[in-house]
């Protein structure tokens, strides 16, 4: 698997915050998708460190996570 911290301020994607995160939860996430990346962040440190996935890499880690 490939990843790489995601460049730039994010102000052109279109963030979703994950349906088991909330706003009193520490484990908050967001995804936001590109043709070519997938880009995953805290939503609670918006101005934080992001990561940007491939899609094929993503969806190997997400078909792994929802089996456990």
């Amino acid at each position: 698997m490939r990843l790489k911290l995601s460049a730039g301020t994010g102000a052109a994607l279109t963030w979703t915050k994950s349906s088991h995160s909330s706003n009193d939860s520490p484990d908050c996430v967001e995804v936001a998708t590109t043709p070519g990346r997938v880009h995953v962040r805290d939503s609670k440190k918006t101005d934080g460190p992001r990561l940007a996935f491939e899609p094929g890499s993503w969806s190997a880690f997400v078909s792994h996570a929802v089996t456990r």
